[in-house]
């Protein structure tokens, strides 16, 4: 029998542990700035391809007795009414606050605006945890180096020929060896596009990894049909929401009809919503992002797509924020990363694209160093039109293929 022996350093440090009485920490209050922002560039998809450049954006703050903050880009109104349920409570016990909202919302379902209020809350809250520990959120979440790999995505469908050879040739000088670009409307405009992208990028990797977005407009058949010309001229490495959703027979039907992976997910809301698209085997790789009802939510869709050997990418977002999440997932392999330009209200942000990775620093929380007089600026702009963002649906979506109508888009 082995003896271990308990040195009297260990016996002392773990007397004096047990003496510490850690302070509880109080949430006291929030702030929620909204304003619109106008972005570089317009952006769009096969449901809106003429874009639009306005967006409406907010900055949510979780306060505390102690001073310290916490922040997400994001919120809306409906934090007022989950508020009271994290108010006077510890920051530091994020997913059991996560529970307790996810659980307010039972009867009335955490969808739409709800939803977006508990991820904003969630996020916060994680910031601010990893700034109470004075580390970098990817640390606080177990990760062991801050990086992910990124792929560049246009969001795109209004832009120009040159204006898409642009924006790639941008993301390969960064070292990105993957795009992922809008189609869906016209087979010869798609393909001629498909190969900008693939030109642009192999200034990197001589076989670039080529992704397709079509964000739902298409029905199972006609995706099984339109990507099979698309793969006799590419190789695709994953189509995304090639079908509805929530369709799982349909997606699990393209995917079987094709050789590319098919993606889908971002569009809903939490794990539960994702558990038929994940055990029915009908998308390849899962889509999660901070819509997955925060950092705590979309942690538990990539553990749940980790038991069935289901790689994840994360969505776009901005300052790419989420990639401290990213960067902890054993299963994940690449970051959308898009450059439209809705980081005005931040003075800095700490993580930069390098070699085809998003490098994150070491600042503490997510790295995001607000700028009060460009948020105040922001707000006071007057502008004579509404955001036509998020799309609406577009006509003949899943029925027939509307074409791009004349003067819809400036190169066509």
């Amino acid at each position: 029998m082995c003896h271990h022996t308990v040195p009297e350093t260990s016996k002392y440090h773990r007397k004096q542990a047990s003496n510490i009485k850690f302070k509880t920490m109080k949430i006291t209050g929030y702030k929620l700035d909204k304003y619109i922002e106008q972005l570089d560039r317009a952006i769009g998809d096969a449901n809106y391809p003429k874009g639009d450049d306005l967006m409406g954006m907010s900055i949510l703050r979780i306060e505390t007795d102690e001073g310290i903050t916490g922040m997400a880009p994001g919120g809306n109104d409906a934090i007022e009414s989950l508020f009271h349920l994290i108010e006077d409570r510890d920051p530091r016990g994020v997913v059991g606050l996560w529970k307790e909202m996810v659980d307010w919302v039972h009867k009335g379902n955490n969808e739409g605006a709800v939803n977006a209020a508990i991820s904003a809350i969630d996020v916060a809250l994680w910031d601010l945890k990893a700034k109470i520990n004075d580390e970098p959120l990817w640390q606080t979440l177990g990760a062991m180096e801050g990086r992910a790999k990124a792929y560049a995505s246009d969001i795109g469908y209004n832009l120009s020929d040159d204006e898409l050879h642009a924006f790639y040739s941008r993301m390969a000088d960064m070292g990105i060896d993957g795009g992922k670009i809008k189609i869906g409307l016209n087979m010869k405009d798609d393909l001629r596009r498909i190969g900008i992208m693939n030109d642009a990028l192999r200034k990197v990797k001589n076989r670039p990894y080529l992704m397709i977005d079509t964000n739902e407009y298409w029905s199972p058949k006609q995706a099984i049909r339109y990507i099979s010309q698309i793969e006799k001229h590419f190789d695709i490495f994953w189509a995304e929401e090639p079908a509805r959703r929530w369709d799982y027979d349909g997606l699990r039907q393209v995917s079987r009809g094709i050789s590319a992976a098919v993606a889908s997910g971002e569009n809903l809301n939490d794990v539960g919503q994702m558990y038929p698209l994940i055990s029915q085997q009908a998308i390849d790789v899962a889509n999660v992002g901070v819509g997955h009802s925060g950092i705590t939510g979309a942690r538990q869709v990539a553990n749940m797509c980790y038991a069935y050997e289901l790689p994840v990418t994360m969505m776009n977002c901005p300052a790419n924020f989420m990639v401290h999440l990213a960067a902890a997932l054993p299963n994940h392999n690449m970051m959308e990363v898009v450059d439209p330009g809705r980081e005005d209200a931040f003075k800095s942000w700490d993580n930069h694209i390098e070699d085809g990775w998003i490098v994150i620093g070491n600042t503490p929380g997510l790295g995001i160093i607000l700028d009060d007089n460009k948020i105040s600026a922001l707000q006071s702009i007057e502008l004579n039109r509404k955001p036509g963002f998020p799309f609406p649906r577009r006509e003949g979506a899943g029925l027939w293929i509307k074409d791009i109508e004349p003067g819809e888009v400036s190169w066509k």
